[in-house]
């Protein structure tokens, strides 16, 4: 496959770092059966360690690749893995059946965006006026939502150190 596009080099971003407490925020939770409103402080509650991953929108080639690459590595087995992006519960339902991850992991749908706001990772898409999307990023947090590890892209496209964050696990 030719992709065709551009490596963007991001400003640097005052995003929360280890040692922080996560911000918390409340959105539809997508699984495999349905979706309804939850807290990022209730999914923390509830395990001993998470996985917070903001992605592209669906259907957008790194949000494919950052999810076989988190479902071939099982990090379900290790820690609760959530996602966020800006798309719709509709189209979170499809992600997680196309890439074979429903029933292992969860998606926040954040259409407006406003979760990678409150972290300071909000992005424009370039040449999409009006429309912005959270950079990559990886939260591992503990179950008060201390951050363990963070990591935020520094250009576009960019992927994480999935080593890095294994090692966190």
């Amino acid at each position: 496959m030719d992709l065709d596009f551009d490596i963007v080099d991001l400003d640097p971003v005052d995003h929360p770092e280890e040692g922080d407490t996560a911000p918390d925020f409340t959105r539809p939770l997508v699984n495999d059966e349905f979706w309804e409103d939850e807290s990022l402080a209730s999914v923390c509650a509830d395990s001993d360690r998470v996985v917070l991953v903001f992605h592209a929108m669906d259907g957008a080639f790194p949000a494919t690749y950052i999810w076989n690459e988190i479902r071939d590595r099982a990090w379900h087995e290790q820690a609760t893995v959530i996602g966020v992006s800006i798309s719709t519960p509709y189209e979170h339902k499809q992600l997680l059946e196309e890439r074979e991850i429903e029933g292992d992991y969860r998606l926040f749908s954040d259409p407006a965006n406003g979760v990678a706001e409150k972290y300071n990772i909000d992005m424009a898409l370039d040449g999409m006026t009006g429309i912005e999307e959270p950079r990559p990023s990886v939260f591992v947090l503990d179950s008060d939502r201390t951050i363990e590890y963070a990591w935020v892209a520094q250009e576009w496209p960019d992927f994480p150190d999935y080593d890095d964050v294994e090692a966190q696990l």
